[in-house]
């Protein structure tokens, strides 16, 4: 892709999104907010942790995101009894006594980690390689991904049995962790209409894994001011208790704040928000928009604050 200035690529950016919006709203109902978020994370080059109740389209989402991007698309079932080799691949002896590493399903460029804390910690660090340096080492040898590469990972928040938490690790490489709540009842009669009859919809090919790595590379080189910076890095330093920008109330309910790759996301999903709307360079209103996402599974909330019913959220907009 070439354009003849910057100013021309941010608005292929976002005709690029409203066109991909639209195409995914063929199939997914009601939930613009979470499409959104999504692209964003894919523009940013990172990765997505869906959470809700069964039924919400979670996985239908991710299905849906990788039929309108023209990439190659591979869904991991996380159960108690899967193995790393199962996920990223093994060494195996073959005919003519050579080992040859045997690819597994992670070599793809969307990855949908159905059930995430359905598996043991041994399984879920299988991902931490992969979502962090975009490689995985096997034998001793480092196995590059294919480019693009995007995990989104779904999660049950009410059927616990059976299940493992995500080590600290793992969920601060997701970039954003999505609530997903009931759609409207307008919304809850469109997709009950549409999945009970014969109705068929075809989806176009909307974009290209070059052009996807075009946008990223783009989103990194836009500019921000110095006070927005400042405003990215104080608001994931505010969440750290006992240090010099905390306030009372973080002190009093939080027991672990968001680290330095809060502040990194926060500023990429600011430019990455800005580009999407049309905008050249972000301001403070889209560092606020993407925020919620980003910092609700990297604070960590203290006994008082669960015994008072002061949920992330609440102390999230409290910060601002």
């Amino acid at each position: 892709m070439q354009f003849n200035n910057e100013v021309e690529a941010v608005n292929a950016l976002h005709q690029s999104y409203k066109n991909i919006k639209a195409e995914i709203g063929k199939v997914v109902i009601g939930q613009d907010e979470i499409i959104k978020s999504v692209l964003i994370a894919i523009f940013s080059n990172g990765h997505c942790l869906l959470v809700g109740v069964p039924g919400l389209a979670k996985t239908l989402l991710v299905q849906t995101v990788s039929s309108v991007l023209d990439l190659n698309f591979n869904r991991i079932q996380f159960t108690p009894d899967l193995m790393p080799s199962d996920i990223i691949g093994a060494e195996i002896l073959g005919e003519d006594r050579h080992f040859k590493f045997i690819k597994g399903p992670i070599f793809s460029n969307i990855i949908l980690a159905d059930e995430i804390n359905r598996t043991p910690p041994k399984t879920q660090a299988a991902l931490l390689e992969a979502m962090q340096e975009k490689s995985v080492t096997a034998a001793g040898h480092t196995h590059h991904l294919p480019q693009p590469f995007f995990v989104l990972a779904t999660q049950n928040p009410i059927e616990q049995e059976g299940t493992y938490p995500l080590p600290e690790a793992q969920l601060d490489r997701f970039m954003f962790n999505i609530q997903l709540n009931y759609p409207s009842f307008a919304d809850e009669l469109t997709v009950v209409k549409n999945t009970t009859s014969n109705r068929e919809v075809q989806l176009e090919k909307i974009i290209s894994a070059s052009e996807i790595q075009y946008f990223q590379k783009l989103v990194r080189n836009i500019p921000i001011t110095d006070n927005v910076l400042e405003y990215a890095v104080k608001l994931a330093a505010k969440t750290r208790p006992n240090t010099a920008l905390a306030s009372a109330a973080i002190n009093d309910y939080i027991s672990w704040g968001a680290g330095p790759r809060a502040s990194q996301f926060l500023v990429l999903g600011a430019k990455c928000h800005a580009a999407i709307s049309g905008k050249y360079a972000p301001d403070i209103e889209d560092v606020q928009a993407v925020a919620e996402p980003i910092l609700r599974h990297r604070i960590v909330r203290n006994y008082r604050a669960e015994a008072e019913g002061l949920s992330i959220e609440q102390i999230i907009k409290d910060l601002f």
